[in-house]
């Protein structure tokens, strides 16, 4: 196993034995709010002392069309979780839809550096393995801010172990280049939110809540294909 990956286990193992002992509060879908306010504080901190530094050197160095390629590549990796989800959800029409787009990506877009089926008209779709749980009928739970992976909620977090085993970058010989793979990954996705941090820094008057009720209903979003119950629209009342 490699050492980034124990890292992140380390770090989700303190965040669950953190979340054990932490008081509630009047917040129903933030019953954790002063352990993640924490949490997030310490991201971020990381986050301007290391990440954004890279993502910005990342940025300033490559040239677009390779950055674009990079994106390509890894987002063209995760259409085997999308496909997988796809089928678990049932969504079988998707799956035919998504297993086009990469077949047409990895072979006439050069392994995925070229999105040719974006160009042809296979849109991307995002799935993952909490989306799955929730179309299964399992409960967002309590919303968490996770070490190094950020927000999350309790199905999410719960997620990400269906989303760790069917990323092929898993199944990389060797710590060294599998955690290269990750880490130009997580450069390249923070160098790609570079622009929209700027919209944040403008709109929010407590970045930590601002952030917290997006993610929340934009995985509710993705749940129900963008069609919330209505009664269940309101993801943020107390």
């Amino acid at each position: 196993m490699t050492t980034l990956i124990s890292l992140m286990k380390a770090g989700l193992l303190a965040c669950l034995l953190i979340v054990s002992g932490c008081a509630t509060t009047n917040n129903a879908n933030d019953p954790l709010e002063g352990y993640n306010r924490v949490m997030y504080k310490i991201n971020s901190a990381a986050d301007t002392v290391i990440i954004k530094p890279a993502a910005k050197v990342y940025d300033a160095i490559l040239p677009d069309p390779i950055s674009h390629g990079v994106s390509n590549f890894f987002s063209n990796l995760n259409e085997i979780t999308v496909i997988l989800n796809d089928l678990l959800q049932l969504k079988f029409g998707q799956a035919f839809h998504d297993t086009g787009r990469f077949v047409l990506n990895s072979t006439v877009g050069i392994g995925g550096l070229f999105d040719v089926a974006g160009h042809a008209g296979y849109e991307k779709h995002d799935e993952d393995f909490g989306q799955t749980l929730g179309v299964w009928g399992v409960g967002p739970g309590p919303y968490l801010v996770l070490p190094i992976f950020g927000p999350r909620d309790l199905r999410d977090t719960v997620g990400l172990v269906g989303d760790y085993y069917t990323d092929p970058v898993t199944y990389v010989k060797g710590p060294g280049a599998q955690n290269a793979f990750r880490g130009v990954r997580a450069v390249d996705t923070r160098a790609n939110l570079l622009k929209a941090e700027k919209v944040l820094d403008e709109a929010a008057l407590d970045e930590y809540s601002y952030v917290r009720d997006a993610y929340l209903q934009r995985r509710q979003n993705l749940v129900y294909d963008g069609n919330p119950p209505e009664e269940d629209f309101d993801v943020f009342s107390e």
